[in-house]
Order: structure tokens, then sequence, then C-alpha cells
């Protein structure tokens, strides 16, 4: 009977080791492994509103080309290219503007994406440049004798009148999303607020059109800009994209 006590008491006792042993190898919380790489490159893209006004407004010619690195997460550099050439009939004159224009900056996504999603939703900020020439075509000049043009203006210029080599910068606020159509193939649009540093009060005629700040307005150094672009973003590596840690529960 003594002995069948000591044989139970041992068998029992490396079933109980062995199970602690095992106990020791389960993982009661275990962890994702799984990493979500994310896409890194260049996206080059176009403005499709200046190809549209281009092709159906005479007075005007445009291209802007688009583009951004992705640095981070949610921070990119970002910047625009483009050249610009308008025609504007005022009341008392018509002038042409042209020259081209580059930007430089920075945008930021707040959007959060799901698994799989590259979408954004931005608000970022550039510095801008512009090297343009403004032409006075035609313009009417108040005579207050009125004996030779009792109904109308005296015509003042039978030829333009060239004012070339102006530089503009401005300050610009920018507020935009993207939106993946297809793998790497993006449509986005953008609002642009900009403030202008340079004074458009140029000697000989105002800086009325600024190609890449649009219309300049009387007294006012606040320009307003928009475009819709169709991108390409070129991969060229991938990065895991870091997990952030879930705030623990209060006992």
């Amino acid at each position: 009977m003594l002995r069948f006590i000591i044989s139970t008491c041992i068998i029992c006792g490396l079933f109980w080791g062995n199970a602690q042993e095992k106990s020791k190898t389960i993982d009661l919380n275990p962890k994702d492994t799984t990493v979500y790489k994310q896409t890194y490159g260049l996206r080059v893209g176009v403005d499709l509103s200046r190809l549209l006004a281009t092709a159906f407004d005479e007075d005007y010619q445009g291209l802007e080309f688009v583009g951004d690195w992705r640095l981070s997460n949610k921070l990119y550099i970002a910047g625009e290219l483009g050249n610009e050439k308008k025609t504007i009939q005022e009341n008392l004159y018509e002038f042409t503007s042209s020259g081209s224009y580059f930007k430089v900056g920075v945008d930021y996504n707040t959007y959060g994406n799901w698994y799989g999603e590259q979408n954004m939703i931005t608000l970022g900020g550039r510095f801008a440049i512009s090297n343009f020439t403004q032409s006075v075509n035609d313009y009417q000049l108040f005579d207050s004798n009125r004996y030779w043009s009792a109904d109308d203006f005296v015509s003042g210029v039978g030829g333009p009148i060239e004012f070339s080599g102006r530089t503009k910068s401005w300050l610009e606020g920018v507020v935009g999303v993207k939106m993946e159509l297809f793998n790497n193939l993006y449509l986005g649009g953008s609002v642009r607020l900009g403030l202008l540093l340079s004074d458009p009060k140029d000697e000989g005629m105002w800086s009325l059109f600024i190609p890449g700040f649009n219309k300049v307005t009387d007294n006012s150094r606040f320009g307003v800009g928009y475009n819709y672009s169709l991108s390409y973003l070129i991969p060229l590596y991938k990065k895991a994209k870091k997990t952030e840690a879930l705030p623990v529960p209060e006992e």
C-alpha cells in the first residue's frame, strides 16, 4: 500500500512539473507581428485645370507640373512649376501678362488611411516666385476737353507698351486632397491663398496679373488660386509604418 502511494505521488509530481514547463511557453497576450510597409517615392503630374483653360479660353495659355516627395508617414516636400500667358480686357485698357513661376514647400497629410489606402487630405505652405512680362496692348485716356471726342475716351496708344523683367514673390497657404484612382495613379485638387511679399505697384504700370499668383486686386496683396491634378507615384522603396502604442487602461 505504501509503495502504491509513493508511486502515485511520483507520477503526479512528474505531470505537475511537465504542466508547469508547458505553461511557461504559452503566450496569453499574443502580439501582432504583421509589418505593414508603405510606399515611398516621387509623385509627378500635371494640372488639368490649366490644360482645360488653354483649350477653351482663347485669351489664356498655361501649363503646370506638380510633384511631391515623401519624407515620412505624414510629411511631404511639394512643389509646382509652370508657365502662364493671359490677356485681360478692362474698361479702359487691355493688357497681357506672360511668364514662368516656381513654388516649393511642404504638405502634411491629416488623413488616417485604412490598411492599404494611400489617400491624402493635406495642409501645407509654399514659397513662390514668378518672372514675367506685362504688355499694355491698348488703353484710353480721359480728356477734359471733350470737343473732339464728346462721347468717348481718347485712344492713348497705337501699339503695345512692354514692361519686361518683372519678378514677384509670395507665400501661399494650401489645402488639398489626393485620391488614389488606380494603383499609384492619383486625382487631386487644391485651393490656395497667396500673400504677395513684393509690392505690385511697379513703375509705369501695376502688375495686374502675376503668373502662378492670379489677378492682383486694388489695395490688396492677397490672391486666390486653385488646381486639379492628375499624378503618378513612382515607387522607389518601402518603409515599415510605425505603430502607435495603445493606451493602457487604468485599473
